[in-house]
């Protein structure tokens, strides 16, 4: 097994999975949003709000295209796969895992929308923004592990490994 790269919305845990999968693992881990804040030189809510969000994406694609590692955990933002030639690249370095939570425990994770540097339009709601993604995440997704309401990071943890192990990761 290559990679591994866990997609979803934003609050669906997947920096904080990616690191412990990694350490269970043994791999090294990498979250695109750092990337994209150290290539940019500012915070991701930085660049939505002075450059919107196309140019947001583009960021993103760029940062994404330029992942090249083996033996690592991606966490890339929950917006790489709007962009095809993201996604595309994403697959092609390993396995996706779609870390699938529902938008109440979503709402209930992101406290600090305003400044959590989401790629929304204005006047959209997260309700909107999981309504456009996510049958992007079920059409780029090798696998999908549910995350039911409440379910401790470790208990998740175990569903992504089972989920590998039954795959033949």
């Amino acid at each position: 097994m290559d990679n591994i790269t866990l997609i979803g919305m934003p609050g669906s845990g997947k920096s904080t999975i990616g690191v412990l999968l990694a350490k269970a693992l043994g791999f090294q881990f990498v979250d695109v949003d750092l990337l994209i804040q150290e290539r940019e030189g500012a915070l991701l809510q930085e660049i939505l709000d002075s450059q919107g969000t196309q140019a947001f994406l583009e960021a993103e694609e760029r940062a994404v295209l330029s992942l090249d590692c083996r033996h690592t955990v991606i966490s890339p933002g929950g917006s790489a796969v709007c962009r095809e030639k993201a996604a595309r690249h994403l697959g092609a370095l390993g396995l996706m895992v779609y870390l699938n939570v529902p938008l109440e425990e979503l709402l209930r994770r992101i406290r600090n929308m305003s400044q959590r540097g989401i790629a929304m339009e204005p006047g959209q709601t997260l309700a909107d923004v999981l309504a456009y993604r996510d049958p992007l995440y079920r059409k780029y997704a090798d696998l999908i592990v549910d995350c039911p309401p409440g379910q401790p990071l470790d208990q998740t943890v175990q569903l992504v490994r089972t989920a590998l192990r039954e795959r033949g990761g």
